[in-house]
C-alpha cells in the first residue's frame, strides 16, 4: 500500500511529502483546489503518459516519487523477471524534464513504461469519473467477470488456445495464398526453367570461357613468341640451353683444380636445371597452341549465352543464374506438395479450432457461474444502497466468432424500477445510480483480488444523505480487509468516515498559485466538516453536527 508521497514542481504543487495511512482515508477541498492534480501525479507512477505541461512554471523537471508496503502481494516473481531488487518496502519513482524525456525508476533501477505499469496495476486502483463510462463496454463487462473466477488458468488456456488455433489458420491462409500466386505463375516458371535446362550452366565455366576466348583471340600471336622464345633457348644454333650446358661443363672441371670453382658449379648447374625445364615447357605450349576458328566461334557464343541470360534475369555471374534456376525448381516443387501440405495444415487447424471450441465452452460455463452469484451480490449491494426495486442481470450471448477475449457477448441489464423492462445499463441508469453501481462492483471485485489500494475519485456523485452514508460504510468494509482505501469526496457523511482525513486547498503567493494537502487534527475535521455541510458557513449547528458525524460528545 501507498505509505509516502513525493511530489516536486508538478503543477500547482511546488513541494509536496505526504504519509498515507492504512485503512480508510477521506481526501477534501474545494473545486479546483488541486484534488486532480493529486491523482494526476499518482497516475504518474502507475505509467500513465506524461505531460510536460504538468511541469511547475519555471521548473526544469518535476519529480514524483511514492513508498509502497508490497510485502504480502506475491510480487517478488515480477522484480525477479526484470531485474529489479525486492524489498518489502518499494520505491517508484517517476522523472519529467520540460525537454519531453520521462524516466521511470523501480528501486533506483531504470524501467520503460510497460514494466511501471505492470507493477502499477498490482498496487493500485484508480477509480475516476471516466471509469463509469467503462462500465457499459463489453471489454470491462467481460474482465469483470473474468477478474471474479476463481480458476484463472481457465482463462489462460483458452488464451493459448486461441493464440494457436490463429496463428495455425494464419499458416493455413499463407499457403493458400501462396499457392494461388505460384499457381498464377506457374505457366511462366516452367517456360524459364525449359530454357536453364537447355542452358545447362555449370559454375565457374563463365570464368573458365573468358579466358579461352582471351587465348583463342591472341593464339597467333602468342604462339608466334613462344617459338621465338623456345628458338632462343633451345636453337641449333646458339641457343641458351647449349651454352649453359658448355659453361657447366668446364665449370666441373676447372673445380677439380680450382676448389673455387666448385660453388659456381653447383649454383650454374642449378640454373642449367631450371632453364632446361622452362625451355622444355615453352616448346611444348608452342606446339599446343593453335588458331580453332570453329572453337572460337563456339566460346564467343556460349559466352553471348550466359551474357543475355544474365542482361535478362538482371544478375552478373553464372552463380546468380543457377540460383533463379533453382528458385524455379523450389516453387514448382512447392506447387506440387502443396496439395499435401495445405491437407496437413487443414486437418491441424481442425484440430486447433476443436481445442479452442472446447476452451471457450468451459470458459462461458464459468463465466455464467461467476455471473449468477455476481448478479445477486450486485443487487444485494445495491438495495442496501437504497434501490430496492434493483434488478441486475449480466446477459451472456455467444459471438459470431471467437477473439482474444472469448466466444462471449457481454452485456450487464439494469432496471432500477418494478415495471420496466432490464436495458444496458448504460442507457437506463442515473449518474447518481451508475456511481452505487461502481462502488458495489468495486467492493465485489476488490474482494477477489489483492488490490492493496484502492482510490475513489468522487464515486459519491449523483448521491447525499444516507445512502452517501452507506457508500462510506462499504469502503470502509473494504479497508478492513488489510487494503488502504483512499476517497476524494465533497460529501461529509463520507469524509466523517475516514480514519485519516486530508484536505487539499490552495495558495497564492506573490507570484504564483500554489496547491497543498496535509493532515487534519480532530479540531480541523470538525471545522472541515462543519463547512461542508453549511457550505462554508462555519454554524454552530454545523460544528455540533460535525462532532456527532466524527462520534464525539
Amino acid at each position: 500500500m501507498l505509505r509516502n508521497l513525493h511530489i516536486q514542481n508538478y503543477a500547482l504543487i511546488e513541494s509536496l511529502d505526504l504519509d498515507f495511512t492504512e485503512g480508510f482515508s477521506v481526501i477534501t477541498g474545494e473545486t479546483g483546489a488541486g484534488k486532480s492534480i493529486l491523482l494526476g501525479a499518482i497516475g504518474l507512477l502507475t505509467g500513465q503518459r506524461a505531460e510536460t505541461a504538468a511541469i511547475r512554471r519555471g521548473a526544469t523537471k518535476c519529480v514524483v516519487e511514492g513508498t509502497f508496503d508490497v510485502s504480502g502481494y506475491a510480487l517478488q516473481a515480477l522484480f525477479e523477471e526484470n531485474d529489479i531488487e525486492y524489498e518489502a518496502e518499494c520505491i517508484v519513482r517517476r522523472e519529467i524534464a520540460a525537454t519531453g524525456k520521462s524516466r521511470a525508476f523501480i528501486n533506483d533501477t531504470p524501467v520503460p513504461l510497460t514494466i511501471l505499469k505492470q507493477l502499477g496495476e498490482r498496487l493500485i486502483d484508480i477509480h475516476s469519473q471516466h471509469q463509469n463510462l467503462l462500465l457499459n463496454t463489453e471489454g470491462f463487462q467481460l474482465r469483470v467477470l473474468d477478474t471474479l473466477s476463481e480458476d484463472k488458468s481457465i482463462r489462460q488456456q483458452y488464451a493459448e488456445a486461441y493464440r494457436h488455433y490463429r496463428d495455425t489458420a494464419a499458416r493455413l491462409n499463407e499457403l493458400r495464398e501462396q499457392l494461388t500466386g505460384d499457381q498464377g505463375d506457374e505457366e511462366y516458371i516452367r517456360f524459364q526453367l525449359e530454357q536453364f535446362d537447355g542452358w545447362r550452366f555449370q559454375e565457374g565455366e563463365q570464368e573458365e570461357l573468358e579466358q579461352e576466348l582471351e587465348l583463342l583471340t591472341h593464339a597467333e600471336d602468342i604462339k608466334d613468341s613462344l617459338y621465338r622464345i623456345d628458338t632462343a633457348l633451345s636453337g641449333d644454333e646458339g641457343g641458351q640451353t647449349s651454352a649453359l650446358r658448355s659453361i657447366v661443363a668446364q665449370l666441373r672441371s676447372l673445380s677439380s683444380i680450382y676448389p673455387g670453382a666448385e660453388e659456381w658449379h653447383e649454383r650454374m648447374e642449378s640454373l642449367y636445371i631450371e632453364l632446361k625445364d622452362i625451355a622444355g615447357e615453352v616448346s611444348d605450349a608452342s606446339e599446343s597452341i593453335s588458331f580453332d576458328p570453329e572453337r572460337q566461334a563456339w566460346v564467343e557464343q556460349r559466352l553471348d549465352t550466359i551474357y543475355t541470360a544474365q542482361q535478362k534475369h538482371r544478375v552478373g555471374s553464372v552463380t546468380e543464374l543457377l540460383d533463379i534456376a533453382q528458385r524455379f525448381r523450389d516453387t514448382l516443387q512447392r506447387i506440387d506438395e502443396a496439395g499435401e501440405r495445405i491437407a496437413a495444415m487443414e486437418k491441424e487447424t481442425a484440430a486447433a479450432l476443436e481445442v479452442l471450441q472446447h476452451a471457450a465452452e468451459t470458459l462461458t460455463a464459468q463465466r455464467r457461474s461467476v455471473a449468477t452469484t455476481f448478479e445477486k451480490e450486485i443487487a444485494a449491494r445495491l438495495i442496501e444502497l437504497g434501490m430496492p426495486n434493483t434488478r441486475f442481470s449480466v446477459d451472456i450471448t455467444p459471438r459470431r466468432q471467437p477473439d482474444t477475449t472469448g466466444a462471449d457477448s457481454v452485456a450487464f441489464l439494469f432496471s432500477a424500477n418494478k415495471n420496466s423492462a432490464l436495458q444496458n445499463i448504460a442507457d437506463v441508469a442515473s449518474g447518481g445510480e451508475i456511481s452505487r453501481i461502481m462502488l458495489s462492483l468495486k467492493s465485489i471485485i476488490a474482494a477477489a483480488t489483492a488490490m492493496p489500494t484502492l482510490i475513489f475519485d468522487e464515486i459519491d456523485t449523483g448521491v447525499s444523505g444516507t445512502i452517501a452514508a452507506r457508500m462510506a460504510d462499504i469502503m470502509e468494509s473494504i479497508a478492513g480487509h488489510g487494503r488502504q482505501v483512499i476517497s476524494i469526496t465533497h460529501l461529509p457523511q463520507i469524509a466523517a468516515k475516514g480514519t485519516a482525513h486530508y484536505k487539499v486547498y490552495k495558495e497564492d503567493t506573490d507570484d504564483a498559485t500554489v496547491s497543498h494537502i496535509r493532515m487534519l487534527t480532530t479540531d480541523e475535521r470538525i471545522s472541515e466538516l462543519a463547512q461542508m455541510m453549511s457550505s462554508g458557513t462555519l454554524t454552530e449547528a454545523a460544528i455540533n453536527n460535525a462532532r456527532d458525524m466524527l462520534g464525539m460528545e
